[in-house]
């Protein structure tokens, strides 16, 4: 078992962090264990440099999502189809549509963040963001494709570049297939099998056995499960059972400090959120 201590100065106490490696001690909330979700993506475009960079400025990991593009560029973009962040202006999947299309759409200026300084902003390129990591924080990738044929693109692109190594970067499947094809072509990195606790998202919707959870975990080859977090469904005992069952255990999306704080105690390693930089803020001013 690995401990990093991180000290903040004045009436702020010491956070403690569990690595990712594992281990018995509670993790807390801190600049190591929280990851911004699809980078800090309450203040900059979700999926873009802006947004990555802003979480790496604030000292936090980040999390992002990846596509191969129809002429095998591998880019980061969460919803299967380009519909939602680009207001409209292309409705193609991610799959269909070329890098040279993708490139040339503004993915800054949807929602909240129309006629804000992102305006122009593009998607990005995985050797992109590979750039901005650094030992000590993680790269969260979660590969939203079902079927391996993105793996290989990725393992060109990281042989490419020496800045994201398995000390830094690990690899979020959903899918049985995609995940065992990166235990197979990158088994240096880590695999997390990235799961719903529901049968489904809408409210009331039913929850996914442990057991299964476990099991599809395994047979992925996975080193743990990044899951979501329902605090009424993953219970203390569900989650003490992942962990029992010798497996890394990291929640999201989790976006109130009390809920995160809960994750933490109940074994959660890493809570990936919206709002990194508020809830540490929030989370030292109580200390």
């Amino acid at each position: 078992m690995r401990k990093l201590i991180i000290r903040w100065h004045g009436a702020v106490a010491a956070a403690v962090m569990v690595a990712v490696s594992g281990g018995a001690v509670a993790a807390e909330p801190g600049l190591a264990t929280f990851i911004s979700h699809r980078g800090e993506s309450v203040d900059a475009p979700e999926n873009t440099l802006p947004a990555y960079r802003t979480a790496v400025s604030r000292g936090f990991g980040f999390e992002c999502d990846i596509y191969l593009s129809a002429d095998r560029r591998v880019f980061t973009f969460h919803d299967s189809t380009l519909t939602r962040t680009t207001s409209g202006a292309n409705t193609n999947k991610c799959t269909d549509a070329t890098w040279n299309v993708i490139s040339k759409l503004d993915v800054g200026s949807w929602g909240k963040f129309k006629g804000s300084k992102f305006a122009g902003t593009r998607p990005a390129l995985l050797e992109e963001v590979l750039e901005l990591t650094k030992d000590g924080r993680w790269l969260y990738i979660d590969v939203k494709s079902r079927t391996a044929d993105i793996v290989p693109y990725v393992k060109d692109v990281f042989a490419k570049q020496t800045r994201a190594t398995p000390k830094n970067t690990l690899f979020l499947c959903g899918s049985l297939e995609c995940g065992k094809a990166f235990k197979k072509l990158m088994p240096e990195y880590k695999v997390l099998s990235c799961l719903n606790c529901c049968r489904g998202w809408k409210p009331g919707a039913k929850p996914v056995p442990v057991e299964e959870i476990i099991a599809v975990t395994k047979e992925m080859g996975a080193d743990g499960v990044d899951l979501r977090y329902i605090p009424e469904v993953t219970t203390a005992e569900y989650m003490k059972k992942i962990k029992d069952a010798g497996l890394e255990l990291h929640v999201w999306t989790v976006d109130d400090l009390a809920d995160a704080e809960e994750a933490f105690r109940r074994g959660a390693q890493t809570v990936t959120t919206n709002c990194a930089k508020k809830l540490l803020d929030e989370y030292k001013a109580k200390r």
